[in-house]
C-alpha cells in the first residue's frame, strides 16, 4: 500500500513538473527518439543545453493530464515515444529562445534521422513540424540585434556627413552666387563705388536745400501779401476819413451862409 501511494505521489509529481513547464516556457517541440541510443541522447540533450534548452522525456500518459489541465492542443503528438524540448536557460546564466532550439533539433537531425520532430508550442500557439523547420532558420538573436543596430546606425551616419559636408556646400554656394552678381568687387572699385554714391549723396542734398530754399521764399512772399492788403486797407481808411471831413466842411459852411441870408 505505502508502494502505490509512492507511486502515485511519484506520477502527480511528474504531471505538476509538466504543467508548471509547460506553463512557464516560451516554447516547447515534441520528439520523437525511437532509434537514438543513449551516447545519441546525451549529444542531444548536449546541443540543447548550449542552445539555451532542456531535453525532458516523460510518460505520455502523465503529460496527457498537464495537457488536459492546461488546455493545450497537444495529445494528438503524444504517441510513441516522445521526448520534449523546453526553452530555457543556457549554462552562462543567458535565456534561450525558440529559434536556438529549434536550429539545435534541426542540426541534430540532419545527423540521426532517426530523431523526428512531431511539432510543438511557441508563446501558447500550436505549431507544426514545418513550422518548427522556418522557425530555425531564422537568424540568431545576435544576428538580428546586430542588423538592427546597424539599420539604426545607417541614418546617424548619413546624417554626420551631411553635417560634415555643409561646410563645403555653402562654401559652393556663396562662390556660385558671387559669380551670379558679377563676381567680388576689388577694394579700388569700392572706393569709387563709394564715390560716387558720395557724389550721389552731396547731388540729392542740394536738390533738397534748394527745395527747402523755395519752400521758404514762397513762405515769406505768403507774409508779404497780408502786410500790402493791410497797407492799402489803411489808405482807403485814411482817405474815407479826408471825404468826411470834407463833407462835413461843406456842411457847416452851408449852414453859416444860410444863417446870413
Amino acid at each position: 500500500m505505502t508502494d502505490v501511494n509512492e507511486a502515485r505521489a511519484g506520477k502527480v509529481a511528474v504531471v505538476d513538473e509538466v504543467r508548471e513547464r509547460l506553463s512557464s516556457t516560451e516554447a516547447v517541440v515534441l520528439t520523437e527518439y525511437r532509434g537514438l541510443d543513449v551516447p545519441a541522447l546525451a549529444e542531444l540533450r548536449r546541443a540543447l543545453r548550449d542552445a539555451g534548452g532542456e531535453y525532458k522525456i516523460y510518460k505520455n500518459t502523465l503529460v496527457r493530464f498537464a495537457v488536459q489541465e492546461l488546455g493545450l492542443d497537444l495529445e494528438d503528438l503524444l504517441i510513441g515515444p516522445t521526448a520534449m524540448a523546453f526553452v530555457g536557460e543556457r549554462e552562462d546564466g543567458t535565456a534561450g529562445d525558440a529559434v536556438s532550439v529549434a536550429r539545435a533539433l534541426r542540426e541534430f537531425a540532419k545527423d540521426h534521422e532517426s530523431l523526428l520532430i512531431k511539432g510543438g508550442l511557441l508563446d501558447g500557439k500550436r505549431l507544426g513540424a514545418e513550422e518548427i523547420d522556418a522557425l530555425a532558420q531564422i537568424a540568431p538573436r545576435e544576428v538580428l540585434l546586430a542588423q538592427l543596430a546597424g539599420a539604426m546606425a545607417a541614418p546617424m551616419q548619413q546624417f554626420a556627413g551631411l553635417l560634415q559636408a555643409l561646410p563645403q556646400n555653402m562654401a559652393y554656394a556663396l562662390k556660385a552666387l558671387i559669380e551670379e552678381r558679377g563676381g567680388v568687387v576689388a577694394p579700388a572699385d569700392a572706393d569709387a563705388a563709394d564715390a560716387a554714391g558720395g557724389d550721389d549723396d552731396a547731388a540729392d542734398a542740394d536738390a533738397a536745400d534748394g527745395a527747402e530754399t523755395e519752400v521758404a521764399d514762397a513762405d515769406a512772399a505768403a507774409d508779404e501779401v497780408p502786410a500790402e492788403v493791410a497797407d492799402a486797407d489803411k489808405t482807403e481808411e485814411a482817405a474815407d476819413e479826408a471825404a468826411a471831413e470834407e463833407t462835413d466842411a461843406e456842411a457847416d459852411a452851408e449852414a453859416e451862409d444860410t444863417e446870413e441870408g
